[in-house]
């Protein structure tokens, strides 16, 4: 068993067996995440091990209003039922009195309806459906990190933004691809891709949903290699991304560009122990890994809890890349523990739901304010995407020779994109 893994669930077992070891002013975060199963790869694994340790951070720095953080972390096992199960049995036999993490959509989506139909509060740090919360009026759910209809937002307006200066065509020449898995979090993405790179005057050529346990997708790839498009959007988790790139490889599946949206395409370095540089240049939204910031843009300090979460991540796991899902886990545990808790216990007398709901809706982090660079505000009670942060954003970042760049929005990007894929890569027209 790996051994950030074994780590988390010592932690959990350590949880079980000393239930009534935990102090009275203890409070209980319960943490779920996938650490087995194909979501673990797919940056689960990493974001959990991101909210440990801004955990640990602040309990070595005196906890919050003198209150020890206790993280109970469980495996969601890649499973929907699993994932449901284990946030009641945190609830009703742990007693815990935050639940956080959760990395699949597909449990995010039923588990938030769930939690906010009991009025337990629900801190959601990595999942991106907008469907949590569109139109649902959430009142005890809340979602720092970005939607999926952002994705979309971002994949076509690099495009559109780039087609001229690097194509020499505008963007109504630019044929675009849709494929996804056909879980909440896919059809979310691809949904707003659609819609956006439609607005922009650009023409779908194929849109596509598939399984993400499917073990063929050579009928699909036949399917684009007829359609001809110049950029693909794909939207997937770990195992499923790496058959379409094999199968994409040995059907001579050629384009211009290929977009990832976060998951698997967010962890480059597993893609890259697998394909070496057929991964050079492919493109992926995500909100920002935190080290690829400029610091000097951000509030003063940030800068250095970004570093040390980085140290901490790599003597954790012994990896030479730090994905995004860490920052995601990092920095929007780090953004409850630090502006939303110790707002409810000093203006609302504690930490029960009803004090951390007021708590998040007063939060009013600006842009920079956060290490992931964007503010947060949440959608109040009553509007669409009520519980949503307002302020998130969303980047395309580009895999170059190991590093990796931010090239949109140009506002903020380290590099210029490489586009199209460079004569002689094994997938360039």
């Amino acid at each position: 068993m790996p051994r950030a893994v074994t780590k988390l669930a010592l932690t959990f077992a350590a949880a079980l067996l000393c239930g009534p070891a935990f102090a009275a002013d203890d409070i209980k975060i319960g943490a779920i995440y996938d650490l087995t199963g194909p979501f673990a790869g797919g940056g689960s694994k990493p974001a959990s091990i991101g909210n440990k340790i801004a955990i640990d951070m602040i309990n070595e720095r005196g906890g919050v209003e003198g209150h020890k953080i206790v993280g109970i972390f469980v495996d969601a096992q890649s499973k929907i039922d699993v994932a449901i199960n284990e946030a009641e049995r945190l609830l009703n036999e742990q007693k815990v009195d935050v639940l956080m993490g959760v990395y699949s959509s597909a449990q995010c989506v039923p588990m938030s309806a769930k939690v906010d139909a009991a009025k337990k509060f629900l801190w959601m740090n990595v999942c991106i459906s907008s469907a949590v919360f569109k139109n649902k009026n959430l009142q005890y759910v809340f979602r720092p990190t970005i939607h999926s209809d952002q994705y979309g937002d971002a994949s076509c307006s690099f495009i559109r933004d780039w087609a001229k200066p690097k194509l020499n065509r505008e963007p109504k020449d630019i044929k675009v691809a849709i494929i996804h898995e056909d879980g909440p979090y896919g059809v979310g993405v691809a949904s707003s891709s659609e819609t956006k790179c439609k607005e922009f005057g650009m023409q779908v050529v194929h849109k596509e949903a598939y399984s993400a346990t499917t073990t063929d997708l050579s009928a699909m790839v036949s399917k684009l290699r007829r359609a001809q498009p110049d950029v693909i959007l794909h939207t997937g988790y770990n195992p499923d991304i790496t058959l379409f790139l094999r199968q994409a490889k040995e059907a001579g599946l050629k384009f211009n560009a290929l977009i990832g949206h976060g998951a698997g395409y967010s962890q480059i370095d597993k893609l890259y122990e697998t394909f070496k540089d057929d991964v050079n240049y492919l493109l992926d939204v995500d909100p920002v890994p935190a080290q690829l910031l400029d610091a000097k843009t951000l509030k003063p300090g940030l800068g250095d809890l970004t570093a040390e979460m980085v140290k901490r991540y790599k003597a954790e796991t012994g990896a030479a890349e730090v994905p995004p899902h860490t920052s995601m886990g990092f920095n929007n545990t780090w953004i409850f523990l630090n502006d939303v808790l110790p707002r409810a216990i000093k203006k609302y007398g504690g930490y029960d739901p009803e004090a951390l709901r007021k708590a998040a809706l007063d939060t009013d982090i600006p842009i920079g304010g956060t290490t992931q660079g964007y503010g947060v505000k949440f959608f109040p009670p009553g509007t669409e995407m009520a519980g949503q942060n307002e302020r998130s954003i969303a980047v395309v970042m580009q895999f170059v020779d190991g590093k990796t760049t931010v090239v949109w929005p140009k506002e903020i990007k380290t590099a210029d994109p490489v586009f199209p894929l460079p004569k002689g890569h094994a997938y360039a027209k």
